[in-house]
Parts: structure tokens; C-alpha cells; sequence
């Protein structure tokens, strides 16, 4: 068969055979004598390999090796092409993804398009200190795409620069897209980016923010949960009594645990309920004794009745320590009511 019947056969051009046939890795079987390339079966069913190792991504020199080398083993061309796809993959993915974002902060004009790829690619720095910059410098005329702060700030584990993320999300009005996806970060498999999730949303004041905290107040992970109760205790939401509670009982961050109990205290009708939660830990038994003392302590900063009836009971308990630590707060709680009585 002559060059061009085998390309009208093939789809491979004439000039690329002859190409092939320059770097070896293609020969016609014979000549007609005319002088002319005649290609046999063989010769075809080599073409075919070519192209189709060719389609796989392979280089020219490549394809050669595969042929013709006898200790070719190509499990391990495979792995590498793998390997390459994803890496090209990876690449045209990061692209697509910037693309979409800065298609999403709606620039005005080239100098913002600038401004938000500049923006891309500092958050996405091996420098700590450039992605630090990158988050403060954030917040301005023309902020960067919400998704693109919250992606950062879910992933990043430095915590200077989580600081200035959380901080600059916080900072500019993002509405409802924001809180969404940093929603979405509560959900995820991985327990340190549901932690900067809730960490990211406690920074935000808003109502949307509240009312997601509320809702974590019921998440499956505890670490969530106790992040929660905590804004919620300073935002004064008494939903996260109960929570606060059980910090205190498990000594997980139970100062703060306990500073928060307080000032929902500042509320008659919340202080009683924090009183009794607190009184029904405290039965013999119920707790470990050194759970029982932080209750104890927990009860000073909390006023009513409640409290007072609890701490006088305790003042006679059979643990030595919880009955000197309810006397204390008793002797103190007098003195004041005291001080407060002359100072009428």
C-alpha cells in the first residue's frame, strides 16, 4: 500500500508518516521500483499502536520506547501519565476556580480583576506572612470574593494568619453567602476545619451569625458546640445554658465556661435556671467530687434564692472542699448583702 492510499486509510497525513519515519520509529516495509514507500499490514498495525499510545499523552520518543524497547514496562508509563493528568488536572481546576471568583466580585474594570487575582494569589502563598497581608489587606474598596476568604480560612493552620482571615470576614458586610459557606464548613468530615468554621462565624455580629450559633448548639461535635454556647453566653442567647453547664462538670474551658453563666445571670429568670442546672449537677454521686468544687464556684457569680438555698446546703457537705469553698462564697455574699444594706 503506497503513502497515500495508508493515510487516507489511517487519517494520519502523509507528511506526519514521513516525520515518523525521520525519528525511526516508523519504516515501510519496502519500495516499489518506482522508489516509492509501500507500507505492508504490519506496517499498519503499527501506525494504529503509535496513535494510540500517542492519545494517551505519550511524547513521540515515548511511543518509540514503548515499541521497541524489550524491558519496556508499562505499568510504569501508566502510573506516570496518571500522575501527569492529575497535575494538569490540579492546575486547569486552580485556574477555573479563580476565574469563577474573580467573575464573582464583579469587577468594574481591569484594576479590580487585577486587584482580586493579586488577592488569589497572596491567600494562596507558602509565606505565612504574605497570606497574613493578603487577609487584612482584604478588607477595602474593592474586597476580595467571599469564597475565596472562606476557603482560606477553613484551610489555613497558622494561627496569625487565621486570626487576620476571621477578622477581615468579619469586617465587611458579606451577608448571607458568606454564612452559608462558612455553614457548609460545619459540615465537613474533617474535625479542624469544622472547628474554624464555628471559630470564623463566633467572630461575626449579626443575627444570621446568632441564629447559626443556636443551631450548633445541637452538632455532633462537641468542639462545636462548646464554641457555640460560648459566643452565645456573651450574646446572652440562655439556649446555651445546658451547654455551658456540661463545660464546667467536664473542665473544658470551664472559667470561660463560667464567665459566661455569669453574665446571663444579669437576667432574674435565665439566673434561676442556670441556679437549678448547675444544683442538679451537684447531688453526691452525680459528678466526680472535683466536678462537684467547679460547680460550687460556678454558683458564687450566679444571684436568687436558688443559689443561695444551694450554697448554704453545701456549705454542710460531706466533701471537705466543697463545704469550704460554699462558705467562702457564702461569707462573701454576706459581707456584700451587708455593704449593701448600710450603704441604704
Amino acid at each position: 500500500m503506497l503513502i497515500g492510499d495508508v493515510a487516507r486509510r489511517s487519517g494520519v497525513s502523509a507528511r506526519m508518516l514521513r516525520h515518523y519515519e525521520s525519528l525511526g520509529l516508523l519504516r515501510p516495509t519496502g519500495r516499489t521500483g518506482a522508489g516509492y514507500r509501500e507500507y505492508s499490514g504490519e506496517d499498519i498495525r503499527r501506525i494504529f499502536h503509535i496513535e494510540s499510545l500517542r492519545s494517551l499523552g505519550l511524547s513521540l520518543r515515548e511511543v518509540g520506547r514503548a515499541l521497541d524497547d524489550p524491558g519496556f514496562r508499562p505499568s510504569e508509563l501508566v502510573d506516570d501519565l496518571i500522575r501527569q493528568t492529575r497535575e494538569r488536572i490540579a492546575g486547569e481546576t486552580e485556574l477555573l476556580t479563580r476565574l469563577r471568583r474573580i467573575g464573582a466580585a464583579e469587577p468594574a474594570g481591569w484594576e479590580d480583576v487585577v486587584q482580586t487575582t493579586a488577592l488569589l494569589q497572596a491567600l494562596g502563598s507558602k509565606s505565612a506572612g504574605t497570606r497574613q497581608r493578603a487577609a487584612l489587606s482584604s478588607v477595602g474598596e474593592v474586597p476580595g470574593p467571599v469564597e475565596a476568604l472562606v476557603e482560606a480560612v477553613l484551610r489555613e493552620t497558622d494561627p496569625n494568619v487565621a486570626g487576620a482571615l476571621r477578622w477581615a470576614l468579619a469586617a465587611t458586610p458579606w451577608g448571607d453567602r458568606g454564612l452559608a459557606l462558612l455553614a457548609e464548613g460545619l459540615g465537613s468530615p474533617v474535625a479542624e476545619v469544622r472547628k474554624r468554621a464555628v471559630q470564623s462565624i463566633v467572630e461575626i455580629a449579626s443575627g444570621e451569625a446568632t441564629a447559626l450559633l443556636r443551631d450548633a448548639l445541637a452538632h455532633a461535635d462537641t468542639v462545636v458546640r462548646r464554641y457555640a454556647a460560648l459566643a452565645l453566653g456573651t450574646r446572652g442567647v440562655a439556649d446555651a445554658v445546658p451547654t455551658l453547664i456540661d463545660m464546667v462538670v467536664e473542665e473544658a474551658n470551664d472559667v470561660d465556661a463560667a464567665d459566661a453563666l455569669s453574665a446571663l445571670a444579669s437576667d432574674p429568670a435565665v439566673a434561676e435556671q442556670i441556679a437549678t442546672g448547675l444544683v442538679g449537677c451537684l447531688a453526691p454521686g452525680a459528678v466526680a467530687s472535683s466536678a462537684r468544687r467547679r460547680l460550687t464556684q460556678a454558683l458564687a457569680d450566679i444571684p436568687g434564692p436558688t443559689a443561695s438555698r444551694a450554697l448554704a446546703d453545701l456549705s454542710r457537705d460531706e466533701d471537705r472542699a466543697v463545704a469550704l469553698i460554699a462558705a467562702y462564697i457564702l461569707g462573701i455574699r454576706t459581707r456584700d448583702d451587708g455593704s449593701s444594706t448600710s450603704g441604704k
